[in-house]
């Protein structure tokens, strides 16, 4: 047996081993991404459940539609405005227990909600609504970055899935 022989078994065992690898890899990566987006779908849907409670609020505490518009800036201005910040953070110190201290204060925004008896506390309950969805996003959309494996535009459309259909399925189901 010459070199040249040993040699290139040696390289066709080693394209075998990486096919493997990669084939793992890409399983891996889909995992985590299908994991992000099933929390991001959670994450939405809870914060989709505050404009699907206006009528009920605006009802049981006989509120104006200035203080129902309230609740709604409290909400958007934590969510929204918020989020730049939480990323400018986070690309600068990671904070992979973000995901879960995001849905987690999502999660007491919505007890909050649920017993709140004034409205000062409801308008805190949305502000916590808001300032989880703030801290989930943007580590979430890193962390599926990191695993999209140089598929970054499926990587990003499969997360984004997860959150249309998360705001998507909660609205309708609760405003019937």
């Amino acid at each position: 047996m010459s070199d040249r022989s040993l040699d290139l078994g040696a390289t066709h065992a080693a394209a075998a081993v990486s096919s493997r690898a990669a084939t793992q890899a890409i399983g891996t990566t889909f995992s985590v991404i299908l994991s992000l987006s099933f929390c991001h779908l959670l994450n939405d849907m809870m914060q989709s459940l505050v404009p699907a409670l206006y009528p009920i609020l605006k009802n049981s505490y006989g509120l104006t539609f200035s203080q129902v518009g309230l609740i709604t800036l409290a909400f958007q201005c934590t969510a929204s405005m918020l989020q730049p910040v939480v990323g400018l953070y986070t690309d600068r110190h990671p904070q992979p227990y973000s995901l879960t201290a995001g849905i987690s204060l999502t999660l007491v925004g919505l007890l909050l909600m649920s017993r709140a008896s004034t409205y000062p506390a409801i308008l805190l309950a949305a502000m916590l609504i808001g300032m989880g969805s703030s801290i989930f996003h943007p580590e979430a959309s890193r962390v599926a970055r990191m695993a999209a494996g140089g598929r970054y535009g499926l990587a990003q459309s499969l997360f984004q899935v997860g959150g249309n259909v998360g705001s998507a399925y909660c609205s309708p189901h609760l405003s019937s």
